[in-house]
């Protein structure tokens, strides 16, 4: 089994890739402190997203929902979506395909 890097994507942002194969991704994502930030992006990968602990406030296509522990949901192809942490935690993402730009 492959061991992947940590890599800082933003300030108190960090995301591990945890599993690849070209046609699904698992990817971490550890949020150390409230107000920290998934910025308002999209991509053409279909993103489930479970809130392993932590609570944060997701925009999807301009809706604002806030989710914690146990949440789950799906974003869909080129959807802008982002997040702010509300109480630091990790999110476990899955992309359909893979993200080749995290390898």
């Amino acid at each position: 089994m492959k061991t992947f890097p940590v890599v800082t994507t933003d300030p108190g942002v960090t995301r591990q890739v945890l599993a690849d194969h070209p046609d699904l991704m698992v990817v971490a994502f550890n949020f150390s402190a409230q107000g920290c930030e998934g910025k308002l992006h999209h991509h053409p990968h279909v993103q489930s997203t479970f809130v392993k602990s932590g609570r944060f406030e997701f925009t999807v296509s301009d809706i604002k929902t806030e989710v914690g522990p146990g949440d789950s949901f799906v974003i869909p192809t080129n959807a802008v979506h982002g997040c702010v942490c509300i109480e630091p935690g990790t999110l476990i993402d899955c992309f359909t395909p893979r993200r080749d730009d995290f390898l």
